[in-house]
């Protein structure tokens, strides 16, 4: 199959419509959804990473302890923990899995994110060191003697790591970022890039700009999209649940907002403030254009949180998602990453009426294209 459906396994049952209630990391809420992920035929789920967030690589080994076939996505900062030990921690779970891991990239666009951490380098700074950071991961994963990496970031001396993932070739990494910078380091180190759900127009253009830093490297990365989705039976019915996923998260907004949201998201779009992360700013423009752009995206969530993350959503029947997610995939895209509003209802949901379409979709798209 040459699409591959990937959820998201949060650290505790929260959207921007559910106030958080239980504690930071919720056990039983990560066994439920991950186990719901894998029932219904997710490929693979996402194990988040931010500032303030229990640790992804550790949550990852518990939901790869509960599953036996779901493959996992660990988001993981660089820059807080030596590339040489990252690559052995990362290397070891692969091995505990049977080679189900990889890995998301995130350098961080918000400096105020960073700092909460002890990070006061620049942005292009950040992604600089991430290029390096990568360069050492992968020389760790497959050197197959002891090797030295010279960087203005990371001096290396002898390394060599004795666990091996899998894969000889190493763990595939995922990355994200939109800034010129960013681009740069996608050329060269990306296997898979990592887009928002923003308009067909908007990911040619990045998917074209990627290719074109790829190609001097002798690269063809691959390419995911992140987006919510809101299905019904009918389209009435699911642009009417959009409106009340709205009404609700403008509501939590309006009584002070998430546990698990920044205190600046409000003052940021009372005041219209540009969000400091690229990617973040061009969900917006989108955003600008209207509520309902292309076949059926919704921006609504994305205008409302002044675009904090995977906030734009197809809204439509199992049919119509689908169909709009296919014109995504014509675009070369082969990764798709699904959410929810309701975590563990939304995932069952798309489970049964939406994932078994969207690959049926594949399969004749990719018959026409054989024949």
């Amino acid at each position: 199959m040459s699409v591959e459906l990937i959820g998201y396994v949060g650290h505790f049952n929260s959207s921007e419509t559910m106030r958080r209630a239980g504690p930071a990391l919720d056990i039983d809420h990560i066994e439920a959804v991950a186990k719901a992920h894998e029932y219904v035929g997710f490929d693979r789920v996402l194990v988040a990473f931010n500032s303030n967030s229990a640790e992804s690589i550790l949550i990852g080994q518990h939901v790869a302890g509960v599953t036996e076939r779901l493959k996992l996505m660990i988001a993981h900062r660089p820059g807080f923990t030596a590339p040489t030990l990252a690559a052995r921690q990362f290397a070891t779970l692969d091995q505990f899995s049977r080679g189900r891991i990889v890995t998301h990239i995130i350098t961080g666009g918000n400096d105020s994110e960073l700092a909460q951490d002890g990070d006061h380098l620049t942005k292009d700074e950040r992604y600089a060191r991430t290029g390096e950071y990568i360069e050492v991961l992968r020389r760790e994963w497959t050197s197959p003697e002891p090797f030295n990496f010279d960087g203005r970031y990371y001096k290396v001396r002898g390394g060599f790591g004795d666990v091996k993932p899998v894969n000889p070739t190493g763990i595939p990494i995922f990355f994200g970022g939109a800034s010129p910078a960013a681009i740069e380091i996608a050329g060269r180190q990306a296997d898979v890039y990592a887009l928002y759900g923003e308009t067909l127009e908007q990911v040619a253009e990045l998917i074209g700009r990627v290719r074109a830093a790829a190609g001097p490297h002798g690269r063809s990365p691959g390419f995911s999209v992140s987006l919510r989705v809101v299905l019904a039976d009918t389209e009435e019915k699911a642009w009417a649940k959009a409106e009340d996923i709205l009404a609700r998260a403008t509501a939590l907004r309006n009584a002070g907002g998430n546990q698990q949201s920044p205190h600046n998201i409000r003052r940021k779009r009372a005041t219209g403030e540009a969000p400091p992360n690229e990617g973040s700013r061009r969900l917006l423009a989108a955003a600008a254009k209207g509520a309902r752009l292309d076949k059926c995206l919704w921006t609504g969530i994305a205008w409302l949180t002044a675009a904090q993350g995977n906030t734009t959503a197809l809204v439509g029947t199992p049919d119509q998602v689908a169909d709009a997610l296919l014109d995504y995939y014509d675009l070369g895209v082969r990764r798709f990453l699904i959410r929810g509003f309701d975590p563990l209802v939304d995932a069952i949901q798309y489970g049964r009426e939406l994932l078994p379409r969207i690959r049926a979709l594949v399969a004749e798209r990719d018959t026409r294209a054989a024949a």
